[in-house]
Formats: structure tokens, sequence, C-alpha cells
């Protein structure tokens, strides 16, 4: 079992027993409650720890760092809407090669159990989304979406020519407002909310903070094409399962990214960018990266095999 999908087992665990602030968390309990053994366990806890959830002392153990009540956000599935996980179905159908061509209304509404009215609204928010478009006689067709590994790889090649020269552009000017905020949302990944927040919460959150660095920019068009990536990146990553682990690595590249553009050193924030989107990239696709391409400072690349992580 990935460590990740322990740690939330373990998570849920602690929290149906209550258990308070500073509590022992015991391996062998989590062991044979889980049905699995203590080293598997310890590898939840240890990531459970880099996450801030729990604390190890030396020779005592594992302990809780709040009262296991607060981890009631740590349900990582979506929601119970049936629009909601008819969206991600639909893409993630037609990515796998179950749904092609053109389609009705009729027949989404069909296909996924949805009422004519819910449908509708799907479909009105992948339209506006660019992920399919009306056809002229009737019915709908799927947009060319990141269908491939190669396109997925061309994306992230995309935001490397993109966000960095946002930050070069002679109207850039930090947010002062926008980039506290920004920070508290990475310091509280960094505190535990990697392992809390839903997955699309995740996307949402880190996706946001790239918008919001080439919004300082002042240029609507390169903010509008990088929106328009990330929307459908969005539901491309949404058939993985998030690597939280790789998320600690990227929240604290972000950090260091903020310190960096609010130096003023903008030239040396521009090539750390493009390489944590370069690190980003060659975990998700798995290719080589090109001529310059590197790690970011500090940073810790990864492994790529539990899943692709929300950059």
């Amino acid at each position: 079992m990935p460590v990740t999908a322990l740690a939330k087992q373990v998570v849920d665990l602690l929290r149906q027993a209550d258990l308070p602030e500073s509590a022992h968390v015991p391996e062998q309990w989590l062991a044979d409650s889980l049905g699995v053994s203590r080293s598997p366990v310890r590898r939840a806890l240890a990531l459970l720890a880099e996450l801030g959830l729990v604390r190890q002392e030396p020779n005592r153990g594992y302990f809780l760092v709040r009262p296991a009540r607060d981890l009631r956000h740590a349900d990582l599935s979506v929601g119970a809407d049936p629009r909601e996980q008819a969206y991600f179905q639909i893409g993630d159908d037609y990515l796998s090669g179950r749904f092609t061509g053109e389609f009705t209304t009729a027949e989404v509404s069909r296909r996924y159990g949805l009422t004519t009215q819910q449908a509708n609204r799907v479909l009105a928010r992948m339209e506006s989304e660019d992920l399919i478009r009306r056809r002229r006689g009737r019915g709908w067709e799927f947009q060319r979406l990141l269908s491939t590994v190669e396109a997925h790889d061309q994306s992230y090649r995309f935001r490397m020519i993109v966000e960095p020269a946002a930050l070069l552009e002679p109207g850039f000017t930090v947010d002062a407002a926008a980039f506290a905020e920004h920070r508290a949302q990475q310091e509280a990944l960094l505190r535990g909310d990697i392992a809390l927040l839903p997955s699309d919460e995740l996307f949402r959150v880190n996706s946001g903070f790239h918008e919001m660095l080439v919004s300082c920019a002042g240029n609507a068009y390169l903010l509008d094409s990088v929106r328009r990536v990330n929307r459908v990146r969005r539901l491309i990553e949404y058939r993985h399962h998030t690597d939280r682990a790789r998320l600690v690595s990227q929240a604290r590249e972000h950090l260091q990214l903020l310190d960096l553009v609010e130096s003023g050193d903008l030239a040396q924030a521009a090539e750390f960018l493009r390489a944590h989107l370069d690190a980003v990239r060659a975990i998700k696709t798995g290719l080589p990266g090109g001529r310059g391409g590197s790690s970011p400072r500090g940073s810790a690349r990864g492994v790529r095999g539990e899943h692709d992580a929300p950059g």
C-alpha cells in the first residue's frame, strides 16, 4: 500500500479514537488496527511527522501535535456532489479512451446517472473551461486535451517559458497583500494542510500561487495563458493520486521563490522558477530535462513513482 494511503488511514483511525493533543500514538496499536506490520506504520508516521501532524520524541515514539478532532479535513476523496464526480469521470473516461467522439447531453445524463439539469451544468462548466465545445449541428465534442505524456510535457515547457518571463516584465510589481496571503497558505501546508486538504484544494492552492506571480507582471495575456493551461491540468492531474511527500519540498521551494522575488533579485527568481517547473515536469512525465534543466537550489527532486504532485 502506498505510504500516503496508509498515512490517511492512520489519520482516520486517530480521529475515530478522538485522541487529545500530545497523546501517544503507539505503533503496535496502529499496526494491529490496520492489519499491517509495524514497518509500513513507521513510514506512515514519519510522513505525518514531516507534514507536522505528529512529532517524534527519541526513545518514546510519536505524539499528536494537535487534537485528533482537528484532523477532520483528512478526507481526501472528492465530495459526494454527483456533478463534481461526473465532471472528473467524464475527463478520465476521455483520457482513457473510454469516451470519445461526439456526444449529446442525453448521453451524458444516461451514462453518468445525472438529471438533464445536472448534465447541462456539468457540460456548461466544461465548455467554460475550454474542455469541450458545441458542435454546429447537435451535441458536443472534446477539445484537444493533454492526452499524452508528450503533450503534458509541452504544457510544462510552455509554463517554463511564460512564468519566468513574467517575473522579468518591466511592469512586474510585488503585490504585498497577495504575497502575504500565499506565503501563509504555503506555511500552512507545511504545518499539516498537505495531509489534510483534499487533492483538488491542494491543486487550487498551488496553481493559484503560480497564477498570482504571473499576475504581478500586469500583463493580462500572460495571466490568461497560464490560467487556461491550469484549467486543463486540473482535470488531467485529478486522475493521479497526489504525492503529498513531494509537496513538502514544493512548498519550501515556493517560499524560497517568494523570498527571492521580495529581495528584488528577479533574474535569480526567474531562473529558480524555471528550474522548479522543470523538476516537477520531470517527476510528472518521467521525461528527461532539456539543456540547462536542473533542480532548484536546496530542493528535493523527489522520486517519480507513487504519482503526481499538483505543481
